[in-house]
């Protein structure tokens, strides 16, 4: 198929984050809730420019061969990027005063320091001097050699001082200080509600970080720089893993500048020399933004109590049979379980784990981690289960992006504790969620597995929209097991019949399973395939989709982020659908259903179709047998794609469109949290 059956990746993902812009937009979304999604938009352009951007610019010179995967010049590509990236930044800037305003009149005023009342500036005099001057340590640009070191994470005030007297200006730049909150509280006055940013409580007391210095004439712009994150590792034979990973990491602080962000309204002096110390003299690198950076910070925002301006806290829902009966295994002998998060309660695992780590009866537990919380009670269990006499494995992934540096803390945290670390598998990122437990009584061997689509991250679980199976069903015990003789014997091939695992598996048999519903289609039978994932990229399996809607295979998708394929393509006749959900959590479940005449077959699964998760790293998809759970994810992937309220239509022209109808709103989340809610009380009843 020709390159313009595809969409650019980089493309589409700008989209979705157009998407999480909506949101902040969205006048039914709780005002404080819309200014965490401006963080969220933020934080995702940080790692986009960090990553993909940096990823660009390293191809720009490679040529045709770059070409054929980006489906556009890297040059091109990167003036596209910086166009997109203005238009957004200017509709962020107006989303960001539209909040301002409405703030105001619940009586919440962000004040800069040129609006302080009188009480207000000796309160922020009083915390500049207590909490913010001694950490603050200018850097005299005019009086130093070479230009500092721009950390990666910080923002700065560049500044701008006229001398009596002096042709030229000293500049200098002061770090504004991560270890304080970015919003200061003021107090109150008549109910009102007053915040300051960390940034205007310094613009106030410049002069007296300068005292020393005749200044006539004083000025400051919030500027940032973002590096290129990705990591090179080294060839080293002689190191190891570890050491190579953390070097790797510590090198990324003094990564390439790949983005200059500064307030348009700097001194075009000051920014000239800038640009000319930081070597940024590509326009596409440049980007204009307004007084303030480092918008990520507003994920923290303060609600100050008042609960109409935030989400409502959904209670997570209980599941009786595990709450009424004494141990895990005790369940999991009759029946399985399937858990949604946030939706459920994520110390379910926990308990699974705590269990295990005190039961006579449980010789080993292994577990895969990859992204592991920076206090994690899952790695404290292993530790705690490893003092009890128990084998436990932990393959940790170490090249989890922006998470090495707590894995590898963790690993040799638990290495030092007893549990036997495994680095991830050579060449592969481990990217599967295992957590099985072997239990021997009266001699009798039971495995029991938890296969999860999300990771096992007590942080993340509270806002990223996962589910995870609880078997002892003996097909996926087994097959679990050979998963994790893999990660101690990598170099053999395991057989498996109901996982289908990455690398050797899981592109042939989603192809199997394609083919199936294109072979029903052409004989006149039923044919469909209803898909939820985060991305869809790989051009073999976008072409073998594209063929199946040539065939009459019905194919709707729900994919959260980037989307390289075409759905309007006319020889598809119709038959291929795509919406996105951007809602209060993150939707990261991967669910897949093929009709297979009739008799549906369905998967869970750590994997997205994306080349790097069928052919590049380790990833289980694993089937659900339970007709009851089959009915629950039924309910779940029809329910969201009746969402008539957060769901927006994916196409080639990035309208981002809300998907809309006459019938009676829907908005998933909430539904399908309410369906949970009356299933499980009802069996309470």
């Amino acid at each position: 198929m020709s390159e313009h059956k595809y969409i650019n990746r980089e493309i589409s993902w700008l989209s979705f984050n157009e998407r999480v812009l909506q949101e902040a937009a969205d006048p039914s979304v709780p005002l404080i809730e819309r200014l965490r999604f401006l963080g969220i938009y933020s934080n995702n352009m940080d790692e986009f420019y960090k990553v993909r951007v940096a990823t660009i610019r390293r191809m720009v010179g490679v040529g045709k061969s770059a070409t054929s995967v980006l489906y556009i010049k890297p040059k091109q590509l990167l003036k596209e990027i910086a166009i997109i990236a203005k238009k957004q930044n200017k509709n962020f800037a107006k989303i960001y005063q539209n909040i301002l305003e409405e703030l105001e009149k619940e009586n919440i005023f962000m004040v800069n320091e040129k609006q302080l009342k009188a009480s207000h500036a000796k309160f922020a005099n009083k915390y500049f001097k207590e909490e913010l001057r001694p950490k603050l340590v200018p850097i005299m640009l005019n009086y130093i050699k070479s230009f500092p070191r721009l950390k990666e994470q910080a923002i700065y005030l560049a500044v701008s001082m006229k001398m009596p007297n002096e042709d030229h200006p000293l500049y200098s730049l002061i770090e504004i200080p991560s270890s304080t909150d970015r919003f200061v509280e003021l107090p109150m006055i008549d109910n009102q509600r007053f915040i300051i940013l960390v940034d205007d409580i310094i613009r106030l007391n410049l002069h007296k970080i300068y005292q020393q210095f005749d200044i006539e004439y004083i000025e400051s712009f919030c500027i940032k720089l973002t590096r290129d994150a990705e990591l090179d590792i080294d060839i080293d034979i002689s190191k190891s893993l570890i050491e190579k990973i953390s070097q790797s990491v510590e090198a990324r602080k003094k990564g390439a500048p790949v983005r200059f962000v500064y307030d348009e309204g700097i001194n075009p002096d000051l920014l000239e020399f800038l640009i000319h110390k930081l070597h940024m003299q590509n326009n596409e690198n440049k980007i204009p933004g307004g007084r303030y950076h480092n918008f990520k910070n507003f994920m923290s925002f303060p609600d100050f109590g008042l609960k109409h301006l935030i989400n409502p806290k959904s209670s997570a829902i209980s599941h009786p049979l595990l709450d009424e009966s004494k141990t895990f295994f005790e369940v999991l002998d009759k029946q399985d379980v399937l858990l949604h998060y946030p939706y459920q309660n994520f110390s379910y695992l926990i308990d699974f784990i705590r269990e295990a780590a005190i039961d006579p009866h449980v010789t080993t537990i292994k577990m895969t981690l990859y992204r592991v919380a920076n206090y994690s009670m899952v790695a404290n269990l292993l530790i705690n289960a490893a003092k009890n006499g128990k084998k436990v494995v932990a393959v940790v992934e170490l090249q989890a992006r922006f998470d090495e540096e707590s894995n590898i803390y963790w690993a040799k945290k638990m290495q030092e504790e007893g549990v036997s670390v495994i680095y991830g598998v050579q060449g592969l990122k481990v990217h599967s969620k295992l957590c099985l437990i072997t239990r021997v009584k009266k001699d009798v061997r039971t495995r029991y597995v938890n296969l999860s689509a999300g990771n096992f991250n007590e942080k993340t679980s509270q806002i990223y929209s996962d589910t995870a199976l609880f078997t002892a069903d003996e097909r996926l015990t087994y097959e679990s097991n050979k998963a994790f003789q893999f990660f101690q014997n990598n170099f053999k091939v395991y057989n498996f019949k109901h996982l289908i695992v990455s690398p050797h598996q899981s592109r042939i048999k989603f192809y199997e399973l394609i083919d199936q519903e294109i072979e029903h289609a052409r004989k006149g039978k039923e044919a469909a395939i209803f898909a939820k994932m985060n991305s869809l990229v790989d051009t073999e399996m976008i072409d073998k989709l594209y063929l199946a809607a040539e065939s009459g295979v019905k194919i709707r998708l729900i994919v959260r982020g980037i989307c390289s394929l075409i759905p309007e393509l006319e020889n598809l006749k119709g038959n291929i659908e795509i919406i996105s959900i951007v809602d209060k959590y993150l939707e990261h479940s991967r669910i897949f259903i093929f009709h297979n005449k009739g008799k549906k077959k369905y998967y869970l699964s750590s994997s997205d179709w994306m080349q790097r998760n069928l052919d590049f790293r380790v990833e289980i998809t694993f089937p659900i047998y339970a007709e009851s759970q089959q009915a629950e994810l039924d309910f779940f992937m029809e329910n969201q794609w009746n969402d008539n309220t957060k769901s927006r239509i994916i196409d080639s022209q990035f309208k981002n469109l809300y998907k809309v109808d006459k019938a009676k709103k829907n908005r998933a989340q909430l539904t399908f949290h309410n369906y949970l809610k009356e299933k499980y009380s009802a069996n309470e009843d």
